[in-house]
């Protein structure tokens, strides 16, 4: 009987116990509004002495939950950034649904002045420059390129992001590399809202890092930081639509995020000349208008780990199909030593259908606190098919020279394969260390080829010829490089570098012309045409002995470095005739970098670098390419190396108190030795080496190593906060300067151009309600060149953008962008007014408005163009591509979110400490 009066007691116990534990949910907003607070932190305090029971942040909906409560009286608090904290007394005696808990925005009156709290937007961190996303407003599905844009010093120039000046080379998410750092799959496979910082600074090398020594080989990077709460969940979009002209899209990004382990899967299939899937509704219009009309179908996966506590391995594979059918006119007008200009014009069409298999990985194994080894792969191939032809003619003051219709189909295929490994070792004394490295590369390029032409040339006599020609490319390549680095303190402050290298590059290359002298099927009569054909070897064998000197106080670094290299550039030509060419190269590289932290948000650098750089065996191989035979090319195998001087400096401050920017970024460059053009344009018929004809007016292109080359460019950014508009302004400008060489005729000739350029935005931080973008870009080149004075010439071109999404009513959203591009000084027959306009109207579906259907309207106005100039030491081009023009499209999108519901005890003390 006791036994069932000991049972009845328990289950009573377990019963009340169950009984006195409850959950308590809400979802917090903004007052007066329908916007939600993320992240508001979440906590229940115990009655009177406020000691914490229990607390979480808010999810992306601004929803929480806290289970497990015990039944009693307590004082609820939630609190966020420039927003009033709320307190509240609850008394928890059931599962407690308190629901819209409203924030008021946090402000001070002062005799009718109103101070409002505005979150500091970024930070100066030595040479890293830090923003903090949650102080720039964007719409809840922006993803992350549309964040980043907003950020001063931050542009998109041609198509390409610069930060600061320069061109960003790589994205990391977390510190790790995404997608091999591709920027564009990065910038539209994040979402902005699960962003809570953005850092902007220059990586360096792998060796430099293992190292602790700075090489100098550094790479403009941004890295993007999640939030804490949205490292542990499933985040994503996915879009289909159909439009007019059978236009259609479907593609899906999703990410499956665990703390350190993380996988993405993207997914694109299109035939409207989007390049990589987006978040954004107008995503064709985030970059220039592409050439040609494009289908793409890409498949792509990232992965990135802890295997336990020593090893971090992060991979991605990227498969991309795509076909462009392209056409295009161009006319370009040659220096010549001569007052009687040269034109040639050229109409063209193709069709190319690539085939593009992308893997790479980076393994990190800490074996101990003293010892580790990095390990790095990436493997590339590429098959492409291509459909081409043209007709180019050439004409002077005295008429027509020569005009060619050339018609063209290729089978080309390229393997590379990379491999890198370091090992360093840690002494125990600070500063010693001891770093091994090996690089091996490996390289395939198999090219076939079938071409056709029908030639003219009418002066003096008029003369005709037909090329039916099959031409085969082989090209191997092999390099290798393998390194030691020793480093030892010296000093309080000192530390020294001692550093030895050697490396090889080895590269063979068989091009084989064969004139076909019938057309039987299967059968074809060959005859191989010895002018056309060669075979040739390159080897480049370098080492270096480095010795530097670095010293760092809290404010300031200097690094001193002088390598010597001696290389030696080995060429032999094995057909048609067997030449062999051997030289020696010996290069003192001096090297000096100042870093100097002028105040905590203030960082000033300046270096000089010195570079040789060898010719690439294309420039290197004497056989004549008539792709073009009104245009030939060849290489010259006696080619030196380059000898490059620059010369760099950047300021970079960034005010938290009133959120001011400045960034200014300066470089000049001296190049000896450039690899330059030499332009030979016949002024008669010309027998050159192997019995080939150079007809009058047409060209012979061959490198060859020029003096003089100089460059300088400059640019500045500032930006600041527009507070009565919510918005943020940002101005900068730039002038850049070049001295390119030239030889033409065997004359000695400098192009020499300039520019000045300036830019204005403002971008809205006012919610995640209306988000707009507005911003125009002038340039004003000039160009002269010292040869042929009728090619001076002067143009301006304007690029004007707005961008605007508005939810206008309950979920019903309006979008436009608008693209003004304005040209002058360009070709007659160039368009130079080009207005692209891209509207959409959509309206959020479901009850959590993750849904989305819209109506999109692409170059409404049918005014798209693809136009350009060109300037080189040789000519100058102005050309026209044609470009996707107007349709119209009906699209669903639905937005994945599924966070776990705030963080874990251990992930949240460390934000509430923090």
């Amino acid at each position: 009987m006791k036994y069932y009066l000991y049972l009845s007691l328990f289950l009573i116990s377990i019963s009340q116990l169950s009984a006195q534990s409850h959950s308590v949910k809400g979802k917090v907003k903004q007052a007066d509004t329908d916007i939600t607070i993320p992240n508001a932190t979440v906590l229940i305090q115990n009655l009177p002495d406020s000691v914490r029971v229990d607390g979480m942040i808010s999810d992306f909906d601004g929803e929480f939950e806290i289970n497990n409560i015990k039944e009693g009286e307590y004082l609820l608090k939630i609190q966020y950034l420039g927003y009033e904290n709320l307190f509240k007394t609850i008394h928890v005696t059931q599962d407690l649904d308190l629901g819209v808990l409203s924030l008021k925005e946090e402000a001070t009156a002062l005799d009718e002045v109103i101070i409002s709290a505005r979150r500091a937007q970024g930070e100066q961190k030595g040479d890293t420059t830090l923003f903090n996303a949650d102080a720039f407003k964007t719409m809840r599905d922006a993803s992350a390129e549309t964040l980043i844009q907003k950020l001063p010093g931050v542009v998109s120039q041609d198509g390409a992001l610069q930060a600061q000046g320069e061109a960003i080379a790589q994205i990391l998410v977390d510190g790790k590399p995404f997608f091999g750092g591709d920027i564009n799959t990065a910038l539209q496979n994040i979402p902005a809202e699960v962003i809570q910082g953005i850092e902007i600074f220059d990586q360096k090398s792998d060796k430099a890092l293992l190292s602790g020594f700075d090489d100098g080989e550094r790479l403009k990077t941004i890295n993007i930081i999640t939030k804490q709460n949205r490292r542990k969940g499933q985040f994503g979009k996915a879009t289909v639509g159909y439009g007019t002209d059978d236009r259609y899209l479907a593609g899906a990004s999703i990410n499956s995020f665990n703390e350190d382990q993380r996988i993405t899967f993207t997914g694109l299939s299109n035939n409207i000349n989007v390049l990589d899937y987006s978040s954004e509704a107008n995503a064709q219009s985030n970059n220039r208008p592409q050439n040609g009309i494009i289908n793409t179908n890409i498949l792509g996966v990232n992965y990135s780990d802890n295997w336990g506590k020593k090893i971090k391995i992060s991979g991605s594979y990227l498969y991309n199909h795509r076909e462009n059918t392209n056409q295009s006119s161009l006319i370009r007008e040659f220096v010549t030593g001569s007052e009687s200009d040269q034109i040639y014009t050229e109409e063209s069409r193709e069709t190319r259908i690539t085939q593009d298999h992308r893997f790479d990985m980076r393994l990190e194994y800490d074996i101990n606190e003293n010892n580790r080894i990095l390990y790095r792969p990436r493997f590339s191939a590429s098959f492409e098919r291509e459909n081409s032809g043209f007709f180019g003619q050439t004409v002077n003051n005295a008429g027509a020279l020569n005009q060619t219709e050339n018609l063209r189909t290729a089978d080309n295929q390229d393997y590379d394969m990379f491999h890198r490994l370091f090992y360093s070792h840690k002494f125990n004394k600070e500063g010693r260390s001891l770093t091994l490295s090996a690089n091996t590369g490996s390289h395939n390029n198999k090219d076939e080829a079938y071409r056709s032409a029908a030639n003219v040339y009418y002066q003096p006599e008029e003369r005709r010829e037909i090329i039916n020609q099959q031409i085969t490319r082989d090209r191997s390549g092999f390099d290798w490089k393998t390194g030691v680095s020793y480093t030892e303190p010296i000093g309080k402050n000192g530390q020294m570098e001692l550093e030895y290298e050697i490396g090889n590059r080895l590269n063979d290359s068989d091009q084989l012309t064969f004139d076909i002298l019938n057309e039987e099927v299967g059968n074809p009569n060959l005859a191989l045409d010895t002018a056309l054909s060669n075979s040739f070897e390159s080897k480049y064998l370098r080492q270096e002995l480095e010795l530097g000197y670095q010293y760092t106080l809290d404010k300031l670094k200097f690094q001193a470095e002088l390598e010597y290299q001696n290389a030696t550039l080995k060429n032999e030509q094995f057909f048609p005739a067997q030449e062999a060419l051997d030289r020696s190269f010996r290069s003192f590289l001096p090297t000096i970098r100042f870093d100097y932290s002028i105040s905590a948000n203030t960082n000033f650098e300046l270096d000089y670098d010195t570079d040789v750089e060898a010719p690439s065996v294309d420039q290197l191989q004497n056989v004549i390419d008539n792709s073009n035979p009104l245009q030939l090319k060849t290489g010259n195998p006696t080619l030196d190396q380059s000898y490059s001087n620059r010369m760099r400096i950047r300021f970079r401050s960034n005010n938290p108190e009133n959120d001011r920017s400045w960034f200014i970024f300066a470089q000049y460059r001296l190049v000896n030795d450039a690899v330059s053009n030499s332009t030979l344009t016949a002024e008669e018929a010309t027998e050159l080496p192997g019995g080939i004809i150079l007809e009058k007016g047409s060209q012979l292109y061959m490198p060859v190593n020029l003096d003089g080359f100089k460059d300088f460019r400059s640019w500045v950014s500032y930006g600041i906060p527009i507070d009565f508009v919510k918005s943020n302004f940002n101005i900068n400008g730039g002038f850049s300067s070049t001295k390119r060489p030239g030889q033409v005729n065997n004359q000695l000739s400098f192009n020499n151009s300039s520019r000045i350029s300036t830019g204005l935005s403002l971008s809205s931080n006012i919610s995640d309600q209306i988000d707009f973008n507005i911003s125009t870009r002038f340039s004003y080149n000039d160009v002269e060149n010292t040869l042929n004075a009728n090619l001076n010439t002067n143009y301006y071109n304007q690029r004007s953008r707005l961008n605007l999404s508005w939810i206008v009513w309950e979920g019903l959203i309006y979008r436009v962008d608008v693209n003004h591009q304005l040209n002058s000084g360009l070709s007659e027959g160039f368009d130079a007014n080009v207005l692209l306009m891209n509207m959409s109207i959509g309206k959020k579906v479901f009850g959590n408005q993750r849904g989305e259907i819209s109506l999109n309207a692409y170059d409404l106005l049918g005014q798209n163009r693809s136009v350009y100039r060109n300037v080189t030491d040789a000519f100058v081009e102005d050309g026209q591509n044609n470009v996707m023009q107007r349709y119209f499209m009906l699209s669903f999108s639905y937005n994945i979110r599924r966070f776990n519901k705030g963080t874990d005890m251990n992930d949240y003390n460390e934000i509430y400490n923090n």
